[in-house]
Parts: C-alpha cells; sequence; structure tokens
C-alpha cells in the first residue's frame, strides 16, 4: 500500500512531533545545501525547535553578511514602500487643489473670449478690461517690433542686392569697353593691310621675258609658238573680249 497525504497540521503526539521535526529538519538542510550548490544561490536557514534550540545553515559567506544584505535590501523596501504611500498621500492631497486651479483657469480664458460674463460684476468687468488692454498694447507692441525687424532685414538684403547689380553693371560696362578697343584695335590694325591686300590682288604679276608672240588676235583668242611646240595645247583664251592688261604691258616692252 502507498503512502497516504500527510495532513498540515499540528502534530498533538509529542514523541512524533519531535520525529517529525527531527526528520523534516534534515531534510530541510540537504534542500538548502542542494539549492545552493545548484544554482550558486547564496542561502540562510535559521530554525528554531520548539524547545528554543537553534539550527542553522549557511552558504560560503557567512550567516552575518547574508543577515547584513538582507537587512539592507528590507530596508530599502521599506523606504520604498514608505515614499509611495508619502507620494500617494500628497497627490491625494494636492488633487482637489488642482483641479479647482484647472476649473479657474479655464473660466478665466473663456471670459478672455468674451464668454461666461455674468457672473463677474462691475468692477471684475472693469478688471478684465484692463487685463485686456494691457495684453493687447503688448500684442502691439511686440508685432511692431516684428514688422520693423523684418524692414529692417528686407531693407539689408536690398542694400545687398543693389550692390551686388552695381557690381554686374560695372562689370558689363568694363566687358563692353574691352570689346569696343578690341575692335577699334582691329579697324586700325587690319583696315589698312585688308585695302592694301585688295590692291595687290588687283595688280597683275608682271610676266617674265621672253621674244614677243609670233601671233596676237585682239578681241578674241591669241595663240603663242611655245605652244604649238609644246605639242599643240590648246590656247589661252581672254573672256573679257579684250586683252589683260599684262599683255598689254607685254606689248609696250
Amino acid at each position: 500500500m502507498g503512502r497516504g497525504r500527510v495532513q498540515l497540521k499540528r502534530i498533538e503526539n509529542k514523541v512524533s512531533r519531535q520525529v517529525t521535526f527531527s526528520k523534516r529538519r534534515s531534510g530541510l538542510l540537504k534542500k538548502a545545501q542542494e539549492i545552493s550548490v545548484l544554482c550558486d544561490a547564496e542561502v540562510a536557514l535559521i530554525v528554531f525547535s520548539t524547545k528554543g534550540k537553534l539550527f542553522e545553515y549557511s552558504t560560503d559567506s557567512s550567516m552575518e553578511t547574508i543577515l547584513e544584505k538582507y537587512e539592507r535590501y528590507s530596508y530599502a523596501e521599506r523606504q520604498l514602500v514608505a515614499t509611495d504611500s508619502e507620494t500617494q498621500a500628497n497627490w491625494s492631497f494636492e488633487y482637489p487643489k488642482l483641479s479647482a486651479r484647472v476649473e479657474v483657469l479655464q473660466r478665466n480664458i473663456r471670459q478672455y473670449v468674451g464668454e461666461d460674463l455674468d457672473p463677474l460684476n462691475l468692477r471684475e468687468l472693469q478688471n478684465l478690461e484692463q487685463q485686456i488692454d494691457t495684453a493687447l498694447k503688448r500684442i502691439k507692441s511686440r508685432k511692431n517690433q516684428l514688422m520693423h525687424e523684418s524692414i529692417s532685414e528686407l531693407q539689408k538684403k536690398q542694400k545687398s542686392l543693389q550692390e551686388q547689380n552695381n557690381l554686374l553693371a560695372k562689370k558689363v560696362k568694363e566687358n563692353e569697353n574691352k570689346v569696343a578697343e578690341r575692335a577699334q584695335w582691329v579697324q586700325q590694325n587690319h583696315g589698312g593691310q585688308n585695302s592694301s591686300t585688295v590692291v595687290l590682288h588687283q595688280l597683275p604679276p608682271r610676266p617674265p621675258r621672253h621674244p614677243p608672240f609670233p601671233s596676237l588676235t585682239i578681241g578674241g583668242a591669241f595663240q603663242a609658238r611655245r605652244d604649238e611646240e609644246d605639242g599643240g595645247a590648246q590656247p589661252h583664251l581672254a573672256t573679257n573680249g579684250s586683252m589683260l592688261p599684262w599683255m598689254i604691258r607685254h606689248v609696250n616692252y
């Protein structure tokens, strides 16, 4: 037969209670040692018997070290709990005040825009009007300040752009003067040369000196004897129907 489930209640038999305590104590110390070795944990076990006898177990670190660590942790936990409690108490105390303050601010905002004015008396309305006038003056002053700053900034930009425009106009004028001087220099230096070149091109080259042609026809074609001797080359024709100037000069020679 299997072992039945043990009911967790005080054992009334003193002998049985002492035997059970001894067995369970040994098993508890064994489990504490096992968990400290297997899990690398710091374990401190303290057991007092019914007669007040102490049984304890601690890991490699001493019992005092573990107890000090426990005290520090417990103190920190207690302080944290106390702080949270005080904070909650403070918030509970501050919440009604903050709610009332928010309500007042919301009512003031509505009154500033012209709403919810019926509860106000004449003096309160005058104070509200004065506050609005003061706020309006501040708004106008700030607006004028921003406008002046904007105008000053635009004037600075206009001055900068004007200076850049003047500089560009000066550069354009200098470039135009350079182009005009260049054209004038070209006209002065190349104009006479071109005219002389044209005159030289109009003058025919002076023919070489040789005996007069044996046959010469005016107003038509002429034939040179030398061409005949060279193999009957085709005679050179005067296309303008008259003698060329170099021919006249040759005849005059």
